[in-house]
């Protein structure tokens, strides 16, 4: 079922994606043709095409490094949160994914999480410190399920091309209209002998180059927000705990620190939208993610089940109207997951505790601090730039040798 769900999803996406490439395609043979009276268009087209082929062979086989290196995430192992390991493992089993996502950490206080990944066998899933020092187990488990689910799904391999194809289009466009801005127009005047055919095409470029990266922009973001609904679904589906993920997304949302790594074009790659405007979640037309109290609402109106049909349920309730969200083929079936109880056994304010602890000591690791854990119980946390051969402990007066 999953699989004719996720195909499902596939082909409305690709629709999208398919309407991209005729506007590209639309661009550079009205921009050639501007240039170029005579055949001109063709030769527009190819250099259109060029440019989305050489930004798609970046983007399929160094994407992922360039969007963890922008966005200063340090691979970790089980050794330096076994917590996030382990709830990581856990979704991969349950997502029947055959290979174990690496795992980055983002040394920031902004809580957030995205995945990345041409394909599941390479995948990636990223949080912040953050995150990791807000959400408790139940939650933290909420945000991973997303984030597999976004794997699991394949989203991150079109919303990777599709992301390519958005950045073309504005490349061509802005290039045409600096060229206007930086010329005089006579080099235009001596190509008006064709009359009022000549500008015609020059009104009509000038229109596609204003308008057209809106148009695509708007494309890309509906692609986004329409995955970001099917992954709080799957993530429901994998985890069997609902409120998990609705009271993470109410953390997150509710932070009121910046990330400073994040930009326009890796924003739809989070699970909560990085970029805010006056401490609010920018939510409209041009936003890449739904408002976050309707993702919130939806899961929490998942009373009858944590399946499918119960998500879909739950979403044309909150949306006041019926939707096409989750396929026939997936609402026809007998699934039934029933919502399980919370994982979490400590109280909120021992479980912080713990959990800033851990993230205190996760980012000193990251920055190369070493650690010795002494005979009398106390952890000993040493800089980068200690020169030292030996230290003392300083509860106990026990002195260490420090290897190399």
């Amino acid at each position: 079922m999953m699989w004719e769900l996720i195909q499902a999803n596939r082909r409305k996406s690709m629709i999208i994606f398919i309407g991209m490439g005729m506007l590209l395609i639309l661009i550079g043979y009205v921009f050639g043709s501007f240039y170029l009276p005579n055949n001109g268009g063709f030769i527009g087209v190819f250099i259109a095409l060029i440019i989305w082929a050489v930004l798609s062979m970046i983007s399929y086989f160094s994407g992922s490094k360039i969007l963890l290196s922008v966005s200063a995430a340090k691979e970790i192992n089980k050794e330096d949160h076994p917590q996030l390991y382990n709830v990581v493992e856990e979704m991969r089993i349950a997502a029947n994914l055959p290979n174990m996502p690496k795992i980055y950490v983002i040394a920031d206080p902004a809580p957030n999480a995205f995945a990345t990944g041409i394909k599941p066998e390479n995948s990636a899933i990223t949080v912040t410190a953050g995150l990791l020092g807000t959400l408790n187990r139940d939650e933290l488990q909420g945000v991973v399920a997303h984030e597999m689910s976004h794997i699991m799904n394949r989203d991150i391999l079109l919303m990777t091309f599709a992301g390519i194809m958005l950045g073309a289009i504005v490349i061509m466009s802005e290039i045409f209209l600096r060229s206007l801005w930086f010329s005089d127009g006579s080099r235009y005047k001596s190509k008006s002998d064709s009359g009022q055919g000549q500008i015609i095409i020059m009104v009509v470029a000038l229109v596609l180059a204003i308008l057209a990266p809106i148009m695509a922009q708007l494309l890309y973001f509906a692609i986004s927000r329409k995955r970001e609904y099917l992954a709080d679904a799957s993530a429901a589906r994998l985890s069997r705990y609902p409120e998990g993920l609705a009271s993470a997304l109410e953390k997150i949302s509710s932070s009121t620190y910046d990330l400073k790594t994040a930009n326009k074009v890796t924003a739809p790659m989070f699970i909560v939208n990085p970029l805010k405007k006056k401490g609010m979640q920018i939510a409209n037309l041009t936003s890449t993610h739904p408002p976050i109290t309707e993702r919130i609402k939806i899961l929490r109106t998942m009373s009858q089940g944590a399946d499918f049909k119960s998500y879909q349920t739950a979403f044309n309730s909150v949306k006041g109207k019926q939707s096409s969200l989750i396929p026939k083929s997936g609402l026809n079936k007998t699934e039934v997951i029933p919502i399980i109880a919370p994982l979490t056994d400590k109280s909120p304010v021992e479980n912080l505790a713990d959990s800033k602890r851990q993230v205190g000591d996760l980012i000193m690791k990251m920055n190369d601090y070493r650690f010795i854990d002494c005979s009398c119980g106390l952890r000993i946390k040493i800089p980068p730039d200690y020169k030292g051969a030996t230290i003392t402990c300083p509860r106990c007066g026990k002195v260490h040798q420090l290897t190399a």
